[in-house]
């Protein structure tokens, strides 16, 4: 297949039955967000100063490849940028969306990654447009460009003939080298905010005249987290699931699978009471209703949020995410929350979600998480739990009596935790072999490899750590050994770079001390007389008996 076959389906607009194609904008007005991106290109393509190449990035279903081809329509519709075609289509508007202009082609830089692909399409592009007055160039998720197919690209890219332009499209831009970056005029198209989405899916609702209760098209709308796309493929599949009857805010929950946020502000409230069996229990639940360990950890992270700040925030614009039952009940369990220890769960949240793929079985992990944010509240709350029976007179009804022998047994295991992990934060790292042992004692294994391979030694005295520069250090590696060494220390250091040259790493230490056992051995009279038995015998490496 040629390289300039491959293209979008040709679906015209209002021929497909797939809502996010049906409804896809043909013009500048129909798109919705990005008024400042829209406001600038049609300004530019009426001034007659287009740029060379466009990006467009942004998440999936904002609009990139919609906008690439609108762009590609302006500069090429007969009737001017101005009167761009929306339903009677001039030929070059029509040829377009169905994907068989001669000027206009559409690559998918996915499948066609290599030099030879892109050396091909600058041999093409030394042609003239043939029928438009330019010939337009897009690749979508351009990222996935080989490093070699950048580098062939540039210079077209920088210095293109006055009749071509390039218009790229990517989910990540990082991934996209700074030469071709600053080569092309960039737009970053944001997620489109919750109620604009909302007055959209409630207008393509009318249009087809469908019936959904407004809370069901706001979970929708959250669902989508702001994707045009997702959030009309969403709104697709609720519409054929049922009959045309009206489709309610459980319906769609059931449909999607989704657990809201009452759930979780549930558990948040047994939590704060105490009561593991219940807390277990509830999770179970939301589990067993499709919500994976890792979406849940996200859900519960913005519950957190929500408690911290929820003094700050309306009800309306919490992203559709709490009704005003929850947002009460969030008011109410702020207040019962000290906000260190809200920072704290926050904080031990993310530290799970960094290290739930650990565990093969990620439920269990999410179980034990629960368990240990009950001991962790009950550390501040342990006395208070003994004294008064607050509980008892708030909204928390479902705490239990608590037998005294299991307040003292709990109090004592609480404490023993707490003069073990005092006893390892106090220990004192003197030099750099304390900090390796440091890092190897709390299973910190990627700072312990960087340490040992890539750190050159300038001095360590004080809490004042100086290395000499090393490109083979990790870019995060001085942030994550601070906050560690804060962490273990509870005092702050100092990380610098030096531009002396430093001791030689660990590794290459022991490599050296290594090879000097290596070399003594051969010298020695054992290895001599193995030599004269076995002509061709080399000794690779030296292993303690008890090895």
């Amino acid at each position: 297949m040629s390289l300039f076959q491959v293209g979008w389906s040709p679906i015209m607009k209002n021929k497909s039955e797939v809502l996010a194609l049906k409804y896809r904008p043909q013009t500048f007005k129909d798109l919705i967000g990005h008024e400042e991106v829209t406001s600038t290109i049609f300004n530019s393509l009426k001034n007659k100063k287009s740029s060379n190449a466009y990006l467009f990035t942004g998440i999936r279903g904002i609009g990139k490849t919609t906008f690439a081809r609108i762009v590609a329509k302006a500069l090429n519709c007969e009737r001017e940028v101005d009167n761009l075609c929306n339903d009677n289509f001039c030929a070059n508007c029509e040829s377009i969306i169905n994907s068989n202009h001669i000027d206009v082609l559409e690559i998918d830089a996915a499948s066609r990654t290599g030099v030879d692909d892109v050396r091909e399409l600058i041999e093409f592009s030394r042609y003239a447009p043939t029928v438009a007055r330019f010939k337009v160039f897009i690749i979508d998720e351009v990222h996935m460009l080989s490093k070699q197919a950048f580098n062939a690209l540039l210079k077209t890219l920088e210095e293109p003939p006055e009749y071509l332009k390039f218009i790229f499209a990517t989910t990540e831009v990082k991934k996209i080298p700074i030469t071709v970056i600053s080569r092309c005029q960039r737009y970053d198209l944001s997620r489109l905010q919750s109620e604009k989405l909302f007055e959209y899916i409630k207008k393509v609702v009318a249009k087809e005249k469908k019936k959904l209760e407004e809370n069901a098209i706001k979970l929708i709308v959250k669902m989508s987290e702001g994707s045009v796309r997702d959030a009309l493929s969403l709104l697709d599949r609720a519409i054929l699931s049922n009959n045309g009857e009206l489709l309610t805010y459980e319906q769609v929950q059931k449909i999607f699978g989704y657990t809201d946020k009452s759930s979780y502000i549930d558990l948040l409230k047994l939590i704060l009471e105490g009561n593991e069996a219940d807390v277990i229990k509830r999770y179970r639940e939301i589990y067993r209703a499709g919500v994976e360990p890792n979406s849940f950890l996200n859900e519960f992270l913005e519950i957190l949020y929500y408690a911290k700040n929820i003094d700050y925030l309306k009800n309306e614009s919490t992203n559709f995410s709490l009704n005003e039952n929850d947002h009460k009940i969030i008011l109410y369990l702020s207040k019962k929350l000290n906000p260190s220890e809200i920072l704290l769960f926050w904080e031990f949240t993310l530290k799970t979600i960094k290290e739930i793929h650990i565990v093969s079985n990620q439920n269990l992990s999410i179980e034990m998480f629960l368990i240990q944010l009950l001991y962790l509240h009950g550390k501040d709350s342990k006395y208070k739990k003994i004294i008064n029976k607050e509980n008892t007179n708030n909204n928390f009804n479902n705490t239990e009596d608590i037998k005294k022998n299991d307040v003292v047994d709990q109090i004592k295991n609480i404490q023993q935790v707490e003069q073990k992990t005092e006893s390892i934060n106090n220990k004192e790292i003197k030099n750099l072999s304390d900090l390796i042992e440091m890092c190897n004692n709390k299973k910190e294994l990627k700072l312990k490899y960087e340490i040992e391979n890539n750190v050159n030694l300038v001095s360590f005295l004080n809490n004042r750590i100086e290395i000499a520069f090393n490109e083979k250090l990790s870019k995060n590696f001085v942030k994550e050994l601070s906050e560690k060494l804060f962490e273990w220390t509870d005092i702050r250091w100092i990380i610098s770079f030096s531009k002396q040259k430093g001791e030689i790493s660990r590794k290459d230490e022991q490599k050296n001390f290594k090879k000097k056992e290596i070399n003594e051995f051969k010298n020695s009279k054992t290895f001599k007389e193995l030599e004269k038995n076995f002509p061709d015998i080399d000794l690779i490496d030296l292993k303690e008996k008890h090895d």
